[in-house]
């Protein structure tokens, strides 16, 4: 197609070729016919099979996301199916920017509160579902000179995947970003990893926190899998987040109408689904320290967490990850994303691991986009080894 006339992703159709021969090929699905139920129930089943796990890309969580924060260039799902079956997925993007800069490009669509782009794939199809992306982007750029991944964890299946895939194609691809963030993978029981990641003093200096902070009142823990008083937690939390820091910066869920929208579907979705688990640290009664976690096994992504700054004094929210690294004694659970800024003052005082995070630029296109792309490439890497 020629370049002014490429549609928007969401507008785009599917090369048929690929369906007249029995379904393989990766297919663009728009945001509205990945909400139809037999898609649904596909969707599902590539949930159930993917060798690593992204809740940022299961139904219950994307479709939301779509719902309330697509814009502009309607995301589309770049679907990837053998034999009429789904075996990878990843939501993807044209946007006219980059980085403010006037590059059209391809990208894995995420939003601020999306943490992961690592595509869902089904276990073994990793290799071929990155070269059927690929080709259908080379095939069809439409004006975007490359495809950004953004948020990719760089030891992942899919990520070493995609690796082999650009050594044997030897297609040009770089590392635009780069950063890493607490992660819990231990062999530890809980107790044993607390001992090893804190010292006594510290572990000393929290336990009389905790005593000081049962003397104001009655104290106690609560862990909660199923949907059972889910609205009443979720007013609680972004009652409990808009009081704090965030709240006077604006950045709080509760000051925007799609991110309040956004954390009660997400979260009522994963309670439906099996996936979310609730923690909080109440005080005759009042939150005081919450956590929400999304449960994919082997992995846990923690969303969202908050507490009370009036008893920052007695480190709740250090006291509700105590509690939190039951994670470990669990046997269907091998680690855990914090999905915290890199450095995180809190989380990095008992999450020991790190997690490497990376963004990453592929080409795309025939001989001269990827030429132009190559010239792109060594000035943005240019322009960062000199800041």
């Amino acid at each position: 197609m020629d370049l002014a006339g490429t549609p928007k992703l969401a507008d785009a159709r599917p090369d048929d070729s690929c369906y007249r021969r029995g379904g393989h090929g990766v297919r663009l699905v728009s945001a509205a016919e990945s909400a139809s139920p037999d898609f649904g129930a596909a969707w599902d089943a590539l949930c159930s099979e993917a060798g690593e796990p992204n809740p940022f890309f299961e139904p219950w969580f994307a479709l939301p996301s779509l719902a309330h924060f697509a814009t502009g260039n309607s995301p589309a799902i770049a679907a990837h199916f053998d034999a009429g079956r789904l075996v990878g997925l990843m939501p993807l993007t044209r946007p006219p920017r980059y980085y403010g800069y006037p590059v059209p490009h391809h990208a894995a669509w995420l939003h601020d509160n999306a943490f992961c782009s690592g595509p869902l794939v089904a276990r073994g199809y990793e290799h071929a579902f990155w070269k059927a992306v690929l080709e259908r982007l080379d095939n069809a750029p439409g004006h975007s000179l490359f495809l950004h991944l953004p948020e990719l964890p760089a030891d992942s299946r899919t990520a070493k995947a995609l690796d082999a895939v650009l050594a044997e194609t030897g297609r040009p691809a770089v590392t635009v970003d780069q950063a890493s963030r607490a992660m819990l993978c231990s062999d530890l029981g809980a107790e044993a990893y607390f001992e090893q990641a804190m010292s006594a003093k510290k572990r000393k200096e929290l336990r009389r926190q905790r005593k000081r902070l049962a003397e104001e009142g009655s104290l106690t823990f609560e862990r909660h899998a199923h949907a059972e008083g889910l609205e009443s937690w979720i007013a609680e939390f972004l009652a409990l987040e808009a009081a704090g820091w965030k709240g006077e910066r604006g950045s709080a869920l509760a000051n925007a109408q799609r991110t309040r929208a956004l954390f009660a579907d997400a979260l009522a979705g994963a309670a439906s689904a099996g996936r979310l688990e609730r923690l909080a640290l109440r005080l005759d009664g009042k939150p005081i320290a919450m956590l929400a976690n999304f449960v994919t096994p082997p992995g846990v992504f923690s969303f969202k967490t908050a507490f009370d700054e009036a008893y920052s004094r007695f480190s709740p929210g250090l006291l509700l990850q105590v509690e939190n690294l039951d994670l470990l004694d669990r046997k269907d659970i091998a680690w855990a994303d914090s999905c915290a800024a890199p450095g995180h003052s809190m989380i990095e005082r008992i999450w020991r691991e790190k997690r490497r995070i990376i963004s990453r630029n592929i080409a795309i296109g025939g001989p001269l986009r990827r030429a132009v792309f190559r010239a792109l490439m060594v000035y943005e890497t240019r322009a960062k080894d000199k800041t």
